[in-house]
């Protein structure tokens, strides 16, 4: 029922590609830099380690014809950075980038940004900074994800509940056993055939590749993935000991390491994996993801035998306070997890992390609301049956029921509250059955929506990019600001733009580079140019650059803009001995 409730929600839904999460924090050189002579590498510096592609740099040339580079390597021995060496006979004009990347949380990520040699020329290479991935791959994939969240949360829950609850009828939990074995199974083989052209952005017959499978176990994610097949091989030795017999100590002491690894083989390889404090954070993901499983496959485990059997009282108290103990962990490590994600208060309402984790809150809170009506279904008819011996419907979370009421002394009559009433127990299990089916279809829903969460950018390392880019060129990666201005002198043929690059577009002292293009787009020549700044606000300006002209664009090296705020820029274009133009943009400098 939990498997067919988020596959429903998956087709009317859509399962669309997961968000990278790794961020581009700067490029070297600059995105839109002219530089005197041709660089001999391309280094790129991201906001988390990344892992690299054989093709994970493509530099074309103004022509758009690709340019022959080095194999992608690490540079310094810095897992955050990616560098590729470049010919020594580069050329001049304008070269494009596109680059692709896998964070280390598993996550391709992709963008492309230009830089130009000598002076900034025309170029038909496209640039393109969205994600280049074969959208049928990346349902696929994403799908075989929530089904192995979904498949884990059934094993282990299950099992969890006939080891802590010890229900004396367990022949009705083999089928969700079985199905959460066979479902991890399948969906862990699919997304270790599918991760090599997930990496790539390449469609699904990328997977036939003699190649693609052996540099898939090259990976952190494929050794992961790898890992959790090994592991569901002493899993399935475990459920077969367990028809015969009850497990022991030892194996149990197994089960649990076995559930363990199977955790592990989740945070080595996703958000756990990356970012500050990562012994501590796969801890927290470990525990994180067994209180989850625990919870959520329990009460699968619940509703099944509420449809089959009864259970005794005792079972009953015990998975009351198992499902207590797994709340409690669930809420310390989802608070850790949630300040380590965010990083801030505000990352909540302005980030796609902050969001979903306030959506997964409400669905929690749901969640323990359907809880507590199934405790009031249960309450007061379990008293009655505890005190006779009799079985009894199990509470499907909340506080612990009350202990069985001690038995009567010979010779004496039990109370009225000792009468069982058949026709009131009838009816708190149909309600129970109700309320523990709602709980279910809710857990679906929050269980997609942690599946997600691992799925996109950390609000804090979106914020974090942000604040390291403060432009925005074409190609939507900028690490400079970039602004345009038209002009116009009112006599025919004479317009243009000014392109202006700021770098990096911060507090402080900044490179400055302006291009002037004609009315055709390409390079004009004028005889004077200047740039000012003015912020009005704080009474400040104008500020002269004081560019020169370095033969094709002008620059200076080192303008300080002392405040953050919204800067009035002045852009003076003197075109002849009597003819110039001034206009205005507003840029805005971040801290």
């Amino acid at each position: 029922m939990l498997l067919g409730t988020v596959l429903v929600l998956l087709l009317f839904g859509g399962a669309g590609p997961a968000s990278a999460h790794a961020a581009l924090r700067a490029t070297d050189p600059a995105d839109g830099a002219v530089l005197k002579s041709a660089p001999r590498s391309l280094t790129l510096t991201f906001t988390e380690s990344v892992g690299l592609l054989d093709d994970s740099f493509r530099v074309f040339d103004p022509h758009n014809h690709r340019v022959r580079t080095g194999e992608p390597q690490h540079a310094a021995d810095r897992s955050d950075t990616a560098r590729v060496t470049l010919p020594a006979k580069l050329g001049r004009g304008t070269f494009t980038v596109a680059w692709r990347v896998v964070s280390a949380d598993s996550h391709p990520v992709s963008g492309a940004f230009t830089f130009s040699v000598g002076e900034p020329t025309p170029t038909t290479a496209a640039v393109n900074a969205g994600p280049t991935e074969d959208p049928l791959t990346a349902d696929l994939y994403d799908a075989a994800r929530y089904a192995a969240y979904l498949a884990a949360a059934l094993l282990i829950g299950t099992a969890a509940f006939v080891l802590l609850c010890r229900p004396a009828d367990t022949a009705p939990l083999r089928t969700p056993l079985r199905a959460g074995w066979w479902t991890l199974l399948a969906s862990t083989v699919v997304l270790l055939v599918l991760r090599a052209p997930y990496e790539a952005g390449t469609g699904p017959a990328g997977a036939l590749d003699p190649s693609a499978l052996a540099h898939t176990l090259n990976t952190r994610p494929g050794l992961a993935l790898a890992a959790r097949i090994a592991l569901l091989g002493p899993a399935a030795v475990l459920l077969i000991r367990a028809r015969r017999r009850p497990l022991g100590a030892t194996l149990t002491g197994t089960a649990v390491a076995v559930a363990v690894g199977l955790a592990l083989t989740w945070a080595a390889a996703e958000h756990a994996s990356a970012g500050l404090q990562v012994p501590l954070a796969i801890t927290s993901s470990v525990l994180h993801l067994l209180a989850m499983a625990v919870w959520l496959g329990g009460l699968v485990a619940l509703l099944t035998l509420l449809h089959r059997t009864t259970l005794p009282a005792d079972a009953v108290v015990r998975f009351s306070r198992v499902a207590f103990t797994a709340v409690t962990v669930l809420a310390v490590t989802g608070f850790y997890q949630s300040w380590r994600g965010l990083g801030s208060w505000s990352a909540l309402t302005t980030t796609d992390y902050g969001r979903l984790l306030l959506a997964k809150l409400a669905g929690v809170t749901l969640l323990l609301t359907a809880a507590s009506f199934s405790r009031r279904w249960t309450t007061q008819p379990a008293q009655a049956m505890a005190a006779t011996g009799e079985r009894v419907p199990a509470t499907a979370g909340g506080p612990s029921l009350p202990d069985r009421e001690p038995e009567p002394e010979p010779g004496t009559v039990a109370g009225p509250e000792a009468e069982a009433d058949p026709a009131a127990d009838a009816d708190a299990v149909r309600g129970l059955r109700r309320s523990v089916l709602a709980e279910v279809a809710v857990a679906a829903v929050v269980l997609m929506l942690t599946t997600a969460l691992t799925g996109t950018t950390p609000g804090r390392a979106e914020i974090e990019a942000a604040n390291a880019r403060t432009g925005a060129s074409g190609t939507g990666i900028a690490t400079a600001s970039v602004t345009l201005v038209p002009f116009d002198v009112g006599t025919p043929a004479v317009h243009g733009t000014v392109q202006v690059t700021l770098d990096p577009g911060r507090v402080g002292d900044n490179s400055v580079e302006a291009v002037v293009f004609g009315p055709d787009g390409g390079l004009s020549v004028v005889p004077e140019l200047r740039l000012t700044f003015t912020l009005a606000g704080q009474k400040i300006g104008p500020l002269d650059t004081k560019v020169t002209d370095r033969g094709g664009y002008w620059a200076a090296d080192a303008f300080n803009l002392p405040l953050p705020g919204t800067w009035t820029m002045k852009a003076t274009v003197r075109v002849s001995d009597v003819d110039q133009v001034s206009e205005t943009r507003q840029v805005r400098i971040e801290r």
